[in-house]
């Protein structure tokens, strides 16, 4: 399945679904950041995916990171809550998702880093990287948040 990210896009397609979901911002030792390059859309993004019945939010970012990277972690802190209207995913299958995503703040636990259906390279960068790669502005303006340091979480 491949999926379009629209931001601020007036052609955008109108939304079906709303669906939560969580990504993470995890570090390495070196203060580096996780990220994986989609096999959906070929952009880099943090690690994550949407909520399933039957989990709670934070169940559901440890799956996904699991999933997508290899690696096990502790949800810690909520970065932001990311809702804007204007983000529309539309998917391959007709279905056509409003934002609504958590970024949270999360402690490696261990694992082995790898590659999964859903990642072509999985990998940590330095904040002087991430400037370069191919990402979407929501991601990007994760990334920013959580390198700002703030003090209480980002809502939209």
């Amino acid at each position: 399945m491949t999926r379009v990210d629209y931001y601020n896009y007036s052609g955008a397609p109108q939304p079906n679904s709303l669906v939560p979901a969580a990504s993470a911002i995890v570090t390495d030792p070196q203060g580096r950041i996780l990220l994986h390059r989609r096999s959906d859309n070929n952009l880099w993004a943090l690690p994550g995916g949407a909520m399933q019945l039957g989990e709670s939010i934070s169940e559901a970012l440890i799956r996904e990171v699991k999933e997508e990277t290899g690696l096990d972690v502790q949800p810690e802190r909520i970065i932001g809550i990311y809702t804007d209207p204007k983000h529309i995913i539309a998917f391959s299958d007709g279905e056509v998702r409003q934002q609504f995503s958590i970024c949270f703040a999360c402690k490696l636990l261990g694992g082995k880093l790898s590659r999964s259906a859903e990642s072509f390279e999985v990998a940590f960068f330095t904040p002087a990287e991430i400037e370069y790669l191919s990402m979407h502005p929501s991601i990007r303006l994760r990334v920013y948040h959580f390198l700002e340091g703030r003090d209480h979480p980002f809502f939209s």
